[in-house]
């Protein structure tokens, strides 16, 4: 192949260094790394923080349910759900048909929740502080946007 068939190939392809869902996904991996790291004492992630904050102010819900409130895939939750059953965060039953089953926080899970609110605050200030609040506000807004749009129908 010629250095201009090699160019003109990998030229087709900078335009993607600006893809949002990669980007998305980059800026996604250092705000996790983020949180997992003010968490770890409490021995939870962020992502399990946050599916504990969901449960304790939905309380009882249908995995169903929560996966679409928190949109995230029935499969990818379900396992997410399996390793919180067995730290004892959460508890999960069959529905009242047997084809549903129903999620709730724990005493337990309540307890770890209350732990790291104050660690998850830390994390939250430390963004909230260097990027300062009309930003923040600003993507926030534009993450709820995103998040709108991108909904399969």
């Amino acid at each position: 192949m010629s250095d201009q068939a090699k160019f003109q190939k990998t030229a087709d392809f900078l335009c993607c260094m600006d893809c949002i869902g990669f980007n998305l996904r980059k800026a996604n991996r250092a705000v996790s790394q983020l949180y997992d790291e003010m968490l770890r004492p409490t021995g939870i992630r962020g992502t399990q923080y946050s599916l504990l904050v969901v449960l304790k102010i939905v309380g009882p819900v249908l995995v169903t349910e929560l996966a679409e409130k928190i949109v995230m895939d029935r499969t990818t939750l379900s396992r997410n759900l399996e390793v919180m059953e067995k730290q004892g965060l959460v508890s999960v039953t069959p529905g009242e048909d047997r084809r549903t089953r129903k999620v709730m926080i724990t005493e337990m899970g309540s307890a770890v929740l209350s732990d790291a609110y104050p660690l998850w605050q830390r994390a939250q200030a430390k963004i909230r502080e260097s990027m300062g609040e009309e930003r923040l506000q600003s993507l926030m807004a534009d993450l709820s946007a995103l998040i709108e749009i991108s909904q399969v129908d």
